[in-house]
């Protein structure tokens, strides 16, 4: 049997830690009487070690000669109405990677088959090597003033591309490839945002359809990297993203990770018991206190995470404290962020929630790049410009409003002209500056550009859900034909129209992101909502790229990067109807003639030219005079 050594003076990090010659492990648990480890061999043999404890709910122990690739989980005993139940095997929420997937059976749910064992079922945390070769690798530390973003999947990514090697495509080692990264280098994007790389698992009802969750946002691991996305899963996940971050670092790029802190893929209280529903889930999940078998659900997903209680505080920040020091990552993108910010009163969002004065006081995290998706559905759910000083923001406001001028429904210059300079109505209250709007047109979540200039309306029959999901309102233009045309006018007003999106994004003030595969023309052939679609609906297809798109996007990111005017960080002064004695920027009619009171207030236009001063404030701008 293993042999357990506890040296009680010394504190006890959670997780697994291999020191070279065994492994600690610490779980916290307050509502347990009893943690066993259970090591998993090869053969199928299950050793058990009770751990000692608890102290202050962390239950510890060490094992000698337990290394790196070692499969592990937890066996909890507590009371049943906690989550407790020795019969589910659990993956550690510090597990640094898990091995294999979920198989669903009745054995994984609590109400199910609570006396069933569910080890044969489940994945397995996995002890992993903390030593990597960084070879000198120099984050890139690009500021938010000069950031592309550029949004992309691992797989989908890769996983076509005709010059990355077959058994790489898909894969971390994938995006890592030279002729990928030549490509993000040539656009001129500086950060790569890759769709959630957290260990996620699909949904059950997915895989009755033959589908799964490709987009990802439904995780069980918030610190190990998806093993999916590697070539092997014992650990050699983590190997191969740190191979990924090196080797973007070394080309000047910045990776953002999307990270989902607000649910778990334990779904609701008839979900599968798998990690932390098991180890305390009254500490983990908000339920309603009217009837506290119920869960409170702000996220549409079954479950909301509890980011008002401590252990789930600790558990957050330390999952994004490892990304950044033991994963090198840049930044991240928070999925439903509002949710993390309901504190005490799960019905309100607080700026001023412990969260987020966490981070804000965190040594390591206060200097990497927050981004907010700032809504979830819960009430007081849409938030954007309501996020605290130094968090970016995905501006929905500006998506929206560019999408209605180049369909033509909506031509409110004042509207438009706030758009385009930073959206100060949103941020300047706040003395947020303009990099705090992170401009987008497309994203993930939507119609590509392609179809965003092809379909009036969504194509999600291969869903599964008869064509329900997915926004119903687009702000969608065909440019008179719906789908697929032959019409060469068709097509070339469908080209410029996506010239124009793009610009508009590069163009205006704030940070702006692209989304992957839209310089080179791809279609979802009309699918808005494709989360379920891991297949060619959304995987980029190399062999029909836009080469005279690409030259475009990549003209205009050199055009941004050329001209310190186009990457302000503070306010424009002559913003629509101020008076200032020295303003650095003018409006224009179609004419050449200057905006007046009555153009602002009549407000529209099909056309409206905007004048950017650089030397008003050099040296930020060079001391050049340009117009935009």
């Amino acid at each position: 049997m293993p042999r357990v050594l506890v040296e009680p003076a010394r504190p006890h990090p959670l997780g697994a830690h291999y020191d070279g010659a065994g492994t600690s492990f610490a779980v916290t648990s307050r509502s347990a009487s009893r943690v066993q480890l259970c090591l998993l061999d090869d053969d199928g043999t299950e050793r058990r070690v009770d751990l000692h404890g608890p102290e202050d709910g962390v239950w510890h122990g060490r094992v000698d000669g337990v290394g790196p690739g070692q499969r592990y989980g937890y066996r909890v005993h507590a009371a049943f109405e906690s989550g407790g139940n020795p019969n589910k095997l659990l993956v550690d929420p510090y597990a640094q990677a898990v091995a294999g997937a979920l198989e669903w059976n009745d054995a994984v749910f609590q109400v199910r088959q609570p006396h069933e064992d569910s080890a044969p079922y489940v994945p397995h945390s996995v002890v992993v090597n903390p030593y990597f070769d960084w070879s000198e690798s120099i984050r890139p530390r690009t500021p938010w003033s000069d950031t592309v973003i550029y949004e992309a999947h691992v797989k989908g990514l890769t996983a076509l591309h005709p010059d990355v090697p077959p058994e790489l495509r898909g894969t971390y080692l994938g995006v890592a490839c030279p002729p990928v990264i030549e490509h993000l280098q040539r656009l001129g994007v500086t950060a790569i945002e890759l769709l959630p790389i957290q260990q996620f698992l699909s949904e059950n009802r997915l895989g009755e359809q033959g589908l799964s969750n490709y987009w990802g946002y439904n995780p069980l691991a918030w610190l190990a990297p998806h093993n999916g996305y590697a070539t092997a899963d014992r650990g050699q996940q983590v190997n191969e993203l740190k191979t990924m971050v090196r080797e973007l670092h070394r080309a000047g790029i910045e990776v953002i990770c999307d990270v989902v802190f607000n649910h778990t893929a334990e779904g609701g209280p008839m979900g599968p018991t798998l990690s932390l529903r098991g180890f305390d889930d009254k500490a983990y999940y908000r339920h309603d206190p009217a009837d506290p078998s119920r869960y409170l659900d702000v996220t549409g997903c079954g479950n909301t995470v509890d980011a008002s209680n401590r252990d789930v505080l600790r558990l957050v920040m330390d999952a994004l404290r490892h990304w950044v020091t033991e994963l090198h990552v840049d930044g991240f993108r928070f999925d439903l962020a509002v949710t993390l910010g309901r504190d005490g009163d799960p019905r309100r969002f607080d700026p001023g929630a412990t969260f987020f004065d966490l981070v804000h006081q965190d040594p390591v995290l206060r200097d990497v790049k927050l981004i907010a998706e700032p809504w979830d559905i819960g009430h007081d759910g849409y938030q954007v410009g309501g996020f605290p000083s130094g968090w970016g923001e995905w501006n929905g406001r500006y998506r929206d409003a560019l999408r209605d001028f180049w369909k033509g429904t909506d031509h409110s210059l004042p509207r438009l002209a706030r758009r385009l300079t930073g959206s100060a109505d949103l941020y300047l209250h706040a003395r947020r500056s303009p990099t705090a709007s992170v401009n987008f047109i497309t994203s993930h979540d939507g119609f590509t550009a392609t179809d965003l200039v092809a379909y009036e309306h969504k194509r999600n029959e291969a869903n599964g859900e008869d064509n329900r999901d997915g926004d119903d309102h687009n702000r969608s233009w065909n440019c008179g034909v719906e789908g697929p045309s032959d019409d060469p006018g068709v097509n070339e007003l469908r080209a410029r129209q996506r010239r124009n999106l793009v610009a508009s994004v590069l163009l205006s003030h704030g940070v702006p992101m692209l989304l992957g595969g839209d310089e080179l023309g791809r279609t979802q052939r009309g699918n808005n909502n494709a989360y379920c679609q891991d297949n060619e609906i959304s995987w980029v297809n190399w062999a029909t790229a836009d080469e005279e798109l690409i030259r475009f996007v990549a003209h205009v990111t050199g055009l941004r990067r050329d001209h310190p005017v186009l990457r302000r960080t503070r306010w424009l002064t002559g913003r629509p109807n101020e008076v200032t004695d020295r303003p650095d920027s003018a409006w224009f009619t179609p004419s050449g003639r200057p905006m007046e009171t009555d153009d602002w207030e009549r407000g529209y236009a099909r056309a409206v030219g905007l004048a950017l001063d650089g030397r008003a404030v050099a040296p930020e701008a060079g001391g050049e005079a340009e117009t935009a």
